[in-house]
C-alpha cells in the first residue's frame, strides 16, 4: 500500500502544477437540443489554441481551464451543428450547451461517434466506439440487430462461432471480457443459446470496447471492457418506437416526467418462436407443451435534483425459457436462465473542477435445469449474484491534467453446480445449497497528462484485492476421492486473501496533425472465473471464486501502434502490434463431466496453466461521404500450456485463429435508400479428434490425438442489407430493413460428430466424422417505427 500512496501523492503533486498562472474554468453539461439527453464525447476546445481542449464525460459534463483573457470556444459532436461562443474570462463560468441536430447529414455520414482526429490525437489505444444508428443499417439475422455481432466485425475481436454471441479478444477466453450495462456486470450476454445478445438496440445509446491499454478505473478482467450505455430518456417530448422482425418484436416508450427536469425510458422485447412452432406441433400430441421463447425489459429513470446533483436509476431483466414435454412418455424438461441488473447512480458537482459519481449496483445471473421422467425428478442449478458500491471522482485542475480516482467494493455470492433429486416419495437433497462467498475491491488513480503538444499520456495505478470468505464447507477426501471429513467456516471468516498492484500506461506521440505513434502497457488480475467445457459462452457455464486452490488469473499486455489519417480525416488507418502473457489459466481436468462437481467443491476438478497470445491488427476506415465502411484484419497466434493436459506440451487454444478478416460497407443512394454489406473470413477453430480405436478386454477404447491438434475448415460468409426510410412526417417515421444472411449459402461448420456403421463380427465396422451446418442462405425482413 505504501507504493500506491507514493504514486498517488506524486500524481496529485504533478496535477497541481500550473496554478501559479491565473486560470479560469468553463464548465457545464452538453445535451441534445431535441431530446435533452446527455451527449457523451462532445469535443470542447479553444479555436485559437487547439492544445486547450477536452470532451464531455458519460454524463455530458465537461470542464476546461484556460488562461485569463478572450477565448473562442467550439462545442461539436458528430451529427450536430457546431456551437461557437466567445468568452472573456475574468472569473469561472458555468455554461450549459444544447447542441442542435444537423439537418444535412446525407453527405457526412459517420461510422463512429468520435472526433474526426480522435484516433491520432487521443491517448486511447485499442479502443473503438460504435454508433447505434449506424449498426441498425447493417445486415441483421432474422431481422434482429445485434450489438455483439457488430463488435465481432472489429479487428482483434473474434466470434465464438456460428450462431454464438460470445467473443474472444486478443487470445483471451469469453470470461475475460468485462461486459457492463450502465455499470452493472452482465455475466451471460446471450439469448437463444448464444444466437442473439441480451442487448435491445432500441434501448442502447452507445457502446465502447477497450481491447488493450485498459484505464486504471477498470479491473477484474484480463482481456477487454465492453461498456454499453442505455439511453437516458427524452426530456423534451414523449416518443414511441418499436419494430417487428421474423422472430421477435420490440417496443420502447420514453419522455419527460417533468420537462427538462426528469425523464424515463422503458423498452421491451419478446420472441414468438413458441407461437410460430405451434402449427408444426399441432398434430404431434407427444410434443404438446414443447416451446422456447426469450424476453427482456430495460427501464431507466433520471432526474435533475439541482444544478449540482443528478440521479439515474437503470434496470434490466431478461429470461430465456425452454421446455420440452412428452406426455405420452411422461418426460419433461424445463431450462430457464437469465440476468437481472440494477444501477442507482448519483452525480454531484462539488465545483467546476471536481465531479463525483456514486453508484449502487446489483447484478444477478441464474441458470436452472429440471427434468422429470415418470417418478424420477432431477434439478440442477447455478448462478452468481453481486452487490457493488462504487465512488468515482473526476478532477480537472488545469488544461494539462484530467485526474480520475475512486474505489469500488463488491460482495459476490457464487452458486456452483448444485443438484437435488426425487424418486417417488424419497428425496435426495443436500442439507443446504453449496455457495461460495467473496469480497472484491479496488482503489485506483489515473491522470491524463499533456506533457507537450506532441506528447500525451494516461498514467494509472490500480490496487485490487480479493477475499474468499465463509460460510463455506471444504470437503476432505482420501486417496480414492471419497469424502472423509468436512471443514466448516463461519460467515465472513476469511479463507484466502489475494491482492495485487496493476500499473497501466498509455502514451501518444503526435508526429504531426495526421500521424501519431502510441504504446501501452497494462497488468490485470482476474479473481472470478468461468469454468466451461465447450470453450464458448453457454448457459451451462459455471462462475466460480478464487479460493485456496484457485489462484487469480494474471495478464500482462504490451501494445504498439501507428495511426494515420488521410484527406482531412476522411480516411483513418492504423496498425497495432500486441503481446499478452497470461498466468493461472483455468480448465476442467481431463475426463471431467458436469455431474462430478455437483454438491461438491468444484475447484477440486480444475487444472491450471499458462497462456500467451500475440498478433497484428490492421484497420482501414472511410468515415464520410455517401460510401462509408471499414476493413479489419488480424493475424495472431494463441497457445496454452498445462502440466496435466497434453503431456505438458504446448497446444493451440480452442479459439486460436491465424487469420481473421472483416469487410463492412454502407452506401447511401439518397435520403431514403441505404445498401450495406459485410464479409467475414476466419481460420477454422481447433478441436481434439479421435485418431484410432482399440478393442481391449471386450470393449472399444478411443485414442485421441494432441489437444486441439485438428483444425476445421475456414469460416466465411457474406451478408447484405437494404434499408428503406419512408417519407417522414413531424409525427411518424417508418424504416424497412431487408437482409440476406449468408448470401452464397456457405456451409459453415457448427459442430462435428462421429457416426458408426457396420459390425465387428463381419469386420465392416467403420467410424466417420460428419459436419453440421447451422444457417443456410437466410432472408429476413424487419420493420421499425417511431412516433
Amino acid at each position: 500500500m505504501s507504493r500506491f500512496s507514493i504514486t498517488y501523492f506524486l500524481l496529485f503533486l504533478i496535477s497541481s502544477i500550473g496554478f501559479a498562472q491565473k486560470n479560469y474554468t468553463i464548465s457545464g453539461y452538453i445535451t441534445d437540443g431535441m431530446t435533452g439527453e446527455s451527449v457523451v464525447g462532445a469535443v470542447v476546445y479553444d479555436q485559437n489554441n487547439t492544445a486547450f481542449g477536452t470532451s464531455s464525460n458519460v454524463y455530458g459534463f465537461y470542464s476546461l481551464s484556460l488562461p485569463e483573457g478572450e477565448h473562442t470556444i467550439e462545442f461539436s459532436f458528430i451529427g450536430f451543428k457546431k456551437e461557437v461562443k466567445v468568452f472573456n474570462l475574468t472569473e469561472n463560468v458555468t455554461y450549459d450547451v444544447e447542441l442542435k441536430t444537423e439537418t444535412t447529414q446525407l453527405q457526412e455520414v459517420e461510422i463512429l461517434s468520435e472526433a474526426p482526429d480522435e484516433n491520432t490525437q487521443s491517448t486511447k489505444m485499442s479502443t473503438i466506439e460504435l454508433e447505434m444508428e449506424q449498426m441498425k443499417t447493417l445486415p441483421a439475422l432474422m431481422g434482429e440487430v445485434d450489438v455483439l455481432k457488430t463488435i465481432q466485425l472489429l479487428p482483434g475481436v473474434q466470434s465464438a462461432g456460428e450462431g454464438n454471441s460470445g467473443f474472444y479478444v486478443r487470445g483471451g477466453g469469453p470470461d475475460q471480457n468485462l461486459i457492463l450495462l450502465d455499470e452493472a456486470t452482465v455475466y451471460n450476454a446471450a439469448h437463444l443459446f448464444g444466437f442473439f445478445s441480451v442487448f435491445n438496440a432500441d434501448a442502447v445509446r452507445d457502446i465502447e470496447i477497450t481491447k488493450g491499454g485498459m484505464p486504471a478505473r477498470f479491473g477484474g478482467r484480463l482481456s477487454s471492457v465492453l461498456e454499453i450505455n442505455m439511453k437516458d430518456g427524452n426530456m423534451k417530448e414523449h416518443q414511441f418506437e418499436g419494430g417487428i422482425g421474423l422472430i421477435s418484436s420490440r417496443f420502447t416508450a420514453q419522455g419527460p416526467i417533468k420537462v427538462d427536469t426528469s425523464s424515463f425510458i422503458i423498452s421491451a422485447r419478446r420472441t414468438y418462436i413458441d407461437v410460430l412452432m405451434k402449427p408444426f406441433l399441432k398434430n404431434k400430441p407427444e410434443l404438446d407443451g414443447t416451446g422456447y421463447y426469450f424476453y427482456d425489459l430495460n427501464a431507466k429513470f433520471n432526474h435533475k435534483i439541482s444544478k449540482t446533483d443528478r440521479l439515474y436509476l437503470s434496470t434490466y431483466f431478461g429470461r430465456d425459457v425452454f421446455g420440452f414435454k412428452d406426455p405420452v412418455a411422461g418426460f419433461e424438461i424445463d431450462i430457464p436462465w437469465g440476468n437481472a441488473t440494477a444501477s442507482l447512480r448519483w452525480n454531484h458537482l462539488f465545483s467546476d473542477k471536481l465531479f463525483m459519481n456514486t453508484s449502487l449496483i446489483f447484478s444477478d445471473y441464474q441458470f436452472e435445469f429440471a427434468a422429470v421422467e415418470s417418478e424420477f425428478e432431477f434439478r440442477m442449478f447455478s448462478g452468481i449474484r453481486d452487490y457493488n458500491v462504487k465512488v468515482d471522482f473526476s478532477y480537472f485542475p488545469n488544461n494539462k491534467h484530467e485526474i480520475r480516482f475512486g474505489t469500488n467494493n463488491m460482495y459476490h455470492i457464487f452458486k456452483p453446480n448444485n443438484a437435488s433429486a426425487k424418486v417417488g416419495e424419497v428425496e435426495f437433497q443436500p442439507e443446504k445449497t453449496i455457495l461460495q462467498h467473496a469480497l472484491e475491491g479496488g482503489l485506483y488513480v489515473q491522470d491524463e497528462i499533456s506533457f507537450s503538444q506532441r506528447l500525451k499520456g494516461n498514467v494509472g495505478l490500480r490496487y485490487s484485492w480479493f477475499n474468499h470468505i465463509g460460510p463455506f464447507q471444504r470437503f476432505v477426501k482420501d486417496d480414492f476421492d471419497k469424502i472423509i471429513d468436512t471443514l466448516n467456516y463461519d460467515s465472513f471468516e476469511g479463507l484466502q486473501f489475494y491482492q495485487g498492484l496493476e500499473p497501466r500506461l498509455s502514451m501518444r506521440y503526435a508526429i504531426d496533425e495526421k500521424k501519431s505513434i502510441k504504446g501501452s502497457y497494462s497488468q490485470n488480475y482476474q479473481y472470478v472465473h468461468m469454468a466451461t467445457l465447450s470453450g464458448t459462452s453457454l448457459p451451462t457455464d459455471t462462475w466460480v471464486s478464487s479460493t485456496s486452490l484457485v489462484r487469480p488469473q494474471k495478464a500482462i499486455q504490451y501494445a504498439l501502434g501507428y495511426f494515420h489519417n488521410f484527406k482531412q480525416n476522411k480516411f483513418e488507418t492504423s496498425v497495432e502490434l500486441y503481446y499478452k502473457d497470461m498466468e493461472n489459466m483455468i480448465e476442467y481436468e481431463e475426463g471431467y463431466v458436469p455431474e462430478n462437481g455437483v454438491n461438491d467443491n468444484v475447484d477440486d476438478y480444475f487444472v491450471f496453466g499458462k497462456g500467451w497470445s500475440y498478433g497484428a491488427e490492421f484497420f482501414v476506415k472511410k468515415r464520410t461521404g455517401k460510401f462509408t465502411g471499414w476493413i479489419g484484419y488480424t493475424i495472431s497466434k494463441t497457445e496454452r500450456r498445462f502440466k496435466e493436459i497434453n503431456n505438458n506440451e504446448i497446444f493451440p487454444a480452442k479459439y486460436d485463429r491465424r487469420h481473421d478478416l472483416s469487410v463492412v460497407g454502407s452506401y447511401n443512394f439518397n435520403k431514403r435508400w441505404n445498401l450495406s454489406g459485410t464479409f467475414v473470413y476466419a481460420t477454422g477453430n481447433t478441436m481434439t479428434v479421435k485418431v484410432a480405436q482399440a478393442f481391449i478386454e471386450g470393449s472399444f477404447q478411443s485414442i485421441y490425438g494432441p489437444r486441439n491438434g485438428y483444425r476445421i475448415i475456414p469460416y466465411h460468409r457474406a451478408d447484405i442489407s437494404l434499408t428503406y426510410k419512408q417519407k417522414e412526417t413531424k409525427k411518424f417515421r417508418s424504416i424497412w430493413n431487408f437482409s440476406i444472411y449468408n448470401v452464397y449459402n456457405r456451409r459453415n461448420p457448427y459442430f462435428i460428430y462421429e457416426t458408426k456403421e457396420g459390425s465387428l463380427e463381419d469386420l465392416s465396422y467403420e467410424t466417420s466424422a460428419k459436419m453440421i451446418s447451422l444457417f443456410p442462405i437466410l432472408p429476413s425482413i424487419g420493420w421499425s417505427f417511431k412516433f
